[in-house]
């Protein structure tokens, strides 16, 4: 009787000591879960990103070596670089575009020896702020800032002086021109590839620093003079500015952009500029592009490579590169 009373004994003690031990792991999980849930909730929000920011660079160069090469030529060198950087803020119905882009690019020919031929040169800065005129709606408020012009002078010709290439003449210089613009209209954006931005009241000046360079942009005369002209030309009038983007995969793009400008206080006239660019990225790190540009302005007077001026009219280039190309995205 006595061992089955402290078999039953022991027994209950061990039932005891269990029940405890259950309780202890429950109340210790109990405690860790709440000790999870308070530092899920002492975690700070993720805060919100207004900003997308992109920079692209590229350096594309040519080589061509002729030797004893019947069908003729020149040893040429050709270097040219872009920067295309871009800064966009958007938050609710509000956005604001930014863009710079940034050409140049130079050639070395064997029958010019000596001298550096430059085959491109192109400053251009956009911003523009918009503000829709509903959450849901197609059509912004807008206020833009536009700025063109390039980095060096360009040569009208060059002349052989004995053995050596000469520069002779001007045809353009850094801000020489250069065209600013500040426009405020409507932006309309039916699809994510297209949007067209009327600016009915759009004023900018037209500047020519160098002095032998402003009758050939159409500066006006100073006043009482009939030799020497003003740096700078005020315009007021409207503008319209229609960009197209295809992506047509995520390594082939075609953009472009067409801006026209008539003057309201002046004689009949349009201003315009039109931009293409063809994006074919091959690799990573390699790129093809080709790029043209079309500008009208009849106050340009056109200088021909022999110096003479020929009646105003259309101005076109073309350019095609094979780059070294390298691009930066972030946000913040």
């Amino acid at each position: 009787m006595k061992k089955i009373f402290l078999t039953l004994a022991a027994a209950a003690l061990s039932l005891c000591a269990f029940a405890q031990e259950d309780e202890a792991q429950k109340a210790a999980i109990a405690a860790a879960e709440e000790l999870s849930a308070a530092a899920e909730e002492a975690e700070p929000a993720a805060k919100p990103r207004y900003w997308t920011d992109a920079l692209g660079v590229s350096l594309g160069a040519n080589w061509t070596n002729l030797n004893n090469w019947a069908a003729g030529g020149y040893n040429t060198t050709t270097l040219n670089a872009n920067v295309d950087a871009s800064a966009n803020y958007a938050k609710e119905m509000m956005t604001w575009n930014n863009r710079l882009q940034l050409d140049y690019g130079f050639l070395s020919s064997e029958d010019k020896k000596g001298i550096l031929q430059k085959n491109n040169d192109r400053i251009y800065l956009e911003s523009k702020w918009a503000y829709k005129t509903a959450s849901d709606s197609k059509f912004s408020y807008t206020a833009s800032f536009d700025f063109r012009s390039q980095f060096t002078d360009t040569p009208a010709e060059y002349v052989l002086n004995g053995s050596k290439w000469e520069s002779k003449g001007l045809k353009s210089g850094f801000i020489s021109p250069a065209y600013t613009n500040i426009a405020l209209g409507i932006l309309w954006v039916p699809t994510n590839w297209f949007d067209i931005n009327i600016a009915p009241l759009t004023g900018g000046y037209t500047l020519v620093s160098n002095p032998i360079l402003r009758q050939t942009y159409g500066m006006p005369l100073c006043e009482g003079s009939t030799t020497e002209y003003k740096s700078a030309l005020f315009q007021f009038g409207a503008q319209v500015k229609a960009n197209l983007k295809f992506v047509i995969n995520e390594n082939l793009k075609f953009e472009s952009q067409l801006v026209a400008f008539t003057d309201y206080l002046n004689e009949p006239y349009v201003r315009v500029n039109w931009d293409n660019a063809i994006d074919w990225q091959l690799s990573k790190l390699i790129k093809l592009s080709f790029k043209t540009w079309m500008i009208y302005d009849p106050l340009v007077v056109i200088i021909a490579e022999d110096g003479t001026t020929s009646p105003r009219g259309a101005q076109w280039k073309e350019f095609l590169s094979f780059n070294f190309t390298y691009n930066f995205n972030w946000k913040k």
